[in-house]
């Protein structure tokens, strides 16, 4: 009882340090968290109000006739277009890429986690420019893509690959960490008692990262939707035909057309928002479902 007690008194000094360490003072708090919503408020929020404020000067007829001029909905269409290809690519490779790092051990292995994570330190427009150079009249592979018809620049094509290269790391990056903290337990468990490689995935794997899935599709999603520099590059901003949403922005705002501009801008921020609505929802829900696992 002696030893203890005084083993309880020596931790008693240890403790009310690390609370200390911890702790802020009534007023750090509240400075810390003002200026928190005060960068915020004119970081994000006042950007939102402007953008709609500006897209509805004119009233909704003037809005609604913003978005439906024929270069602005093809705009719309060719945005809705790339993302509904990319992502599903991303989705793909996102899943087998992460398979891959995650439930097994091959030569490469860091290389290609290296490579995943390039297109986050290269410049957008740097990629677009690779792709110039790879596809481009003057390059090798040039003059035999024009001469079986094949349009890569200036055309939904390199559209598509721009995008695919800027927003294929979302989703391998949510689902490598979740699968290696999963490890490989539940999957052997399966194939132990007889379930087939695909089985297995689709009854064993898939429902344990269908969350952090999700979540990594709507960020890729909500990068190709609003992808600028390297979309830019390659499109050629042929008006009606390769202009996307923010591409749109840029050359109505250029033309002194302000409020069809905004009002481009608005509809982009307000995918945003769902986007990062159905997000929020996503985290509260995988949060649950790991605190309900970890309490059975």
């Amino acid at each position: 009882m002696a030893l203890d007690a005084s083993l309880s008194a020596a931790d008693a000094p240890a403790s009310s340090n690390v609370r200390a360490a911890t702790t802020e003072s009534r007023a750090a708090r509240v400075v810390i968290i003002g200026l928190s919503l005060l960068f915020v408020a004119l970081f994000l929020v006042a950007p939102l109000v402007v953008v709609f404020t500006e897209a509805f000067r004119n009233g909704t007829e003037e809005f609604l006739s913003a978005l439906s001029d024929p270069d602005t909905f093809s705009a719309i269409q060719l945005t809705l277009l790339v993302a509904g290809i990319s992502v599903p690519l991303n989705l793909v490779f996102g899943i087998a890429a992460s398979w891959a790092i995650a439930k097994f051990e091959f030569k490469g292995k860091a290389f290609l986690t290296t490579l995943i994570d390039l297109p986050f330190s290269v410049s957008p427009v740097v990629s677009g420019l690779i792709f110039v150079l790879l596809f481009s009249s003057h390059s090798l592979l040039g003059p035999w893509l024009q001469s079986h018809g094949i349009k890569i620049l200036f055309a939904v094509p390199g559209i598509v690959l721009a995008t695919v290269f800027v927003t294929f790391p979302f989703v391998a990056r949510e689902l490598i960490p979740l699968m290696q903290e999963q490890g490989t337990s539940d999957e052997e468990a399966a194939l132990s008692l007889g379930a087939s490689g695909w089985q297995t995935f689709w009854y064993v794997t898939l429902p344990n990262i269908r969350w952090g899935l999700l979540y990594g599709v709507l960020l890729c999603n909500a990068r190709a939707m609003g992808e600028f520099g390297a979309v830019s590059v390659v499109s050629g901003h042929i008006r009606g035909v390769t202009n996307t949403m923010p591409l749109q922005v840029e050359i109505l705002y250029n033309e002194y057309s302000f409020v069809a501009a905004f009002a481009v801008a608005a509809l982009l921020a307000l995918l945003a928002l769902v986007t990062l609505v159905i997000k929020s929802l996503l985290e509260l829900r995988y949060s649950a479902q790991i605190a309900a696992s970890r309490r059975h």
